[in-house]
């Protein structure tokens, strides 16, 4: 009987692989190539038609069409981007054969195919976010973008930064109806993040024109700065400085005053709860969360226990850069160290930070020229290093990364948050550098705009797990390369990974287990060495962007085991930069695909 059935099972096989190769065979080269294009094309159609929906995405891109407006985002809006996703997922599955696709056409097929199905099964779940918040939102978003995105190279261009303020209104009153709409499906912020957004919001509303001090507001610095530049006479920039003086007091300043009164009619309805748990079918929401940050099937429980594992890993290995230096005491004592001797930060003054950034240009720069040993293809685009805005610096993040425009007009941005310089350690400043600069998010972000070959919503998309694994392995990858400068600089990237294995504990543990914020703050302080400080900003992150911060070692960790993988099969003929020519030459992917991608080169390589 078992013979006979696998007999049975082997006569299935050769007829579905036989079936498979008549399948193929049933397009030529020409017709694949043209089918291909054609998909591509279409694609392509499609993002166009993306980002003539989105006039902020045109600024993004180095765009002026529309330069003078904001996105739509009303519920309105969202309807018909559900309408228009169903209709593309209808054409992809009704007129698009798979099998007459090249292979790199298949992958954006599955790749937009899988974005469609997400964001249909997401509408669901449309209002379980908070729009604004400590991390992001319209009320810090609106002067970000003006002052970093809004190029003024014209007077048709200063009028239409004008006509941007002049939009803040109306854009607010939309804002304020979609608070409303969330609190009306219970979905409200804790206290603390409403306590942010009004600090936020009240940092905007102070400086000129607003009142008598001798400093403007952030933006009308900018406009005139950028005004100032132009090549045009004296009254014309003088009128132009008017207009938006006005503007900035006839409608920017009523959007944040009534904004203002909103936050605080609502924190008065507001909780202290802090989990997705707290929605309306929350464990759902979150399980699908998660899905989305880490392409992966894995629950929370198996998330959870993950972190736990790491975090002790990377505590032992701590303990053995603590012997090393010859550290007498506990590792707690060691990260009390870490924590608190001067010798591992900068002087708290304006002198002490532009010693970091000076540093910080240092690495990058050090680190550009290695780049060969470790890249085949490397950016056109150039980085640079620059400082949170004051105006936003207490609540962003440590340091984050703005992707160049496509055109090369703006460079890639390697941001440092110095708000607090407790909280970025000469130590993890070597980690950090390759994280968000070179060879991190630079090297990927800023390569994927310039592919040829695959269509533009692969060059500007992204996933998550695959970005910041990127960034995470390459905190990693300068280990191997003998580039951390000393045992402290070391112990800095393993403190970094450590915050990451971290994360898999506190986001579940928050979401999916029920902590308080305190309970979260209290695990990191146990465990790592990183200011208090640190240590709230990242939990309350944890709390307004449920399962995102699980991306970064579930992304690393598999990105290394695929590493792992192709260097056993290939052994000697192994080459590390024809590895990362792989894992950066199509863009970013799922996981799934990723590896799909590796076993292929893996494959190959054999053959050859």
């Amino acid at each position: 009987m078992r013979v006979q059935s696998v007999i049975v099972f082997f006569s299935i096989v050769l007829f579905y692989n036989s079936c498979k190769n008549q399948e193929e065979a049933q397009y030529t080269q020409a017709e694949i190539t043209e089918a291909s294009a054609s998909l591509n094309s279409w694609f392509d159609t499609k993002f166009d038609e993306d980002v003539a929906q989105s006039p902020q995405w045109q600024t993004s891109l180095g765009l002026k069409t529309n330069y003078g407006k904001w996105d739509d985002i009303s519920s309105d809006q969202m309807a018909e981007d559900l309408k228009q996703a169903k209709a593309r997922l209808d054409y992809l599955e009704s007129e698009v054969d798979l099998a007459a696709l090249d292979s790199v056409t298949q992958i954006s097929y599955k790749l937009y195919k899988l974005n469609l199905e997400n964001e249909i099964e997401d509408y669901e779940y449309r209002f379980y976010n908070y729009p604004v918040n400590q991390m992001f939102g319209l009320h810090a978003s609106v002067p970000a973008f003006l002052i970093n995105k809004h190029r003024i190279d014209s007077v048709a261009d200063a009028k239409a930064y004008i006509s941007r303020i002049k939009g803040v209104k109306p854009l607010f009153t939309e804002l304020r109806n979609q608070l409303g709409i969330r609190e009306t499906n219970q979905i409200v912020p804790p206290k603390f993040v409403l306590d942010r957004v009004l600090e936020d919001s009240q940092n905007i509303l102070k400086g000129q024109p607003f009142d008598e001090s001798s400093t403007q507001m952030p933006i009308l610095a900018d406009f005139q700065s950028k005004v100032e530049a132009l090549d045009i006479d004296t009254e014309t920039k003088a009128i132009l400085l008017q207009e938006a003086n006005q503007a900035l007091k006839d409608s920017l300043q009523p959007a944040y005053e009534e904004l203002i009164t909103f936050i605080e009619s609502q924190k008065v309805r507001a909780t202290t709860d802090d989990g997705a748990w707290k929605f309306p079918r929350g464990d759902k929401f979150y399980a699908i969360a998660l899905n989305r940050a880490t392409t992966t099937e894995m629950t929370a429980e198996e998330i959870h226990q993950l972190g736990l594992d790491e975090v002790e890993r990377i505590h032992t290995e701590m303990e053995a850069i603590k012997d090393q230096v010859g550290f007498d005491g506990s590792l707690q004592d060691f990260f009390e160290f870490m924590r608190n001797d001067e010798q591992f930060y900068y002087e708290d003054s304006d002198a002490g930070r532009a010693a970091y950034m000076k540093e910080a240009k240092r690495i990058i720069d050090a680190m550009r020229a290695r780049l060969d040993e470790l890249f085949i293809t490397k950016p056109k685009a150039e980085i640079v290093v620059k400082r949170v805005e004051a105006f936003r610096e207490k609540s962003a993040g440590k340091a984050f990364y703005n992707s160049p425009a496509p055109d090369g007009s703006r460079p890639g941005i390697y941001y440092a948050n110095l708000f607090d310089i407790k909280a970025m350690p000469k130590y993890q400043m070597q980690a950090l550098a390759y994280h968000e600069g070179i060879p991190g998010h630079h090297m990927q972000l800023a390569i994927a705009q310039e592919l040829e070959g695959i269509p533009k919503f692969r060059k500007f998309g992204g996933y998550t797990p695959y970005v910041e694994g990127w960034g995470l392995y390459c905190e990693y990858l300068p280990k191997e390369m003998g580039a951390y400068e000393d045992p402290y600089a070391d112990f800095g990237r393993l403190a970094m990974e450590l915050w990451r294995a971290c994360r898999l504990v506190v986001d579940t543990g928050i979401h999916d287990k029920k902590w308080t914020r305190e309970e979260g703050i209290a695990y990191y302080k146990d465990n790592t060495p990183n200011a208090e400080s640190d240590c709230i900003k990242m939990v309350e992150r944890h709390i307004v962007m449920p399962g995102q911060a699980t991306a970064y070692k579930v992304g690393m960790n598999k990105i290394l085991d695929l590493r792992a993988k192709a260097e056993k099969a290939l052994g000697e003929t192994f080459d590390i930069r024809e590895f990362h020519e792989v894992v950066l030459g199509q863009g970013a992917v799922p996981l799934s695909i990723l590896e799909e991608m590796i076993d292929d080169f893996i494959a190959e390589k054999q053959k050859a």
